[in-house]
């Protein structure tokens, strides 16, 4: 047998056990992906039915719609964002029934149904 062969035999014999032992240690609960929802839609359910059908959605309502700011990006000159119930948002974006009408430096004003509800930064007790 030529020594390129048992070279390669032996590097196969070191490589097989050492991927093994890797997919093993990596497929373990502790490197493993877990999805925390947060009310949103599960992202792994499929939106289409085997037979062809749309499933329908729970579209958030304003029970549902969680209006907590919780950090602003204020620019006077600029685009402002806010962090509102996990997500990021702008001017014009709604939250549930919810839009977005205005971000100030301590405050996100939203409007639904032609009245202005006021939210105030949250502060870190």
């Amino acid at each position: 047998m030529s020594k390129n062969k048992r070279s390669l035999r032996s590097l196969r014999t070191i490589m097989l056990p050492a991927g093994i032992a890797a997919l093993l240690v990596l497929s373990s609960p502790a490197f493993g992906f877990e999805y925390e929802a947060k009310g949103r839609r599960d992202p792994f359910i499929p939106l289409v039915t085997s037979d062809g059908r749309l499933l329908k959605l729970d579209m958030p309502s304003e029970e549902k719609a969680n209006l907590a700011v919780e950090g602003i990006i204020f620019d006077k000159e600029g685009l402002s964002y806010a962090v509102v119930g996990g997500l990021v948002v702008k001017v014009g974006d709604s939250i549930g029934d919810y839009r977005v009408l205005k971000i100030e430096p301590e405050k996100v004003i939203f409007i639904k149904d032609g009245t202005v509800e006021e939210v105030s930064l949250k502060k870190e007790e």
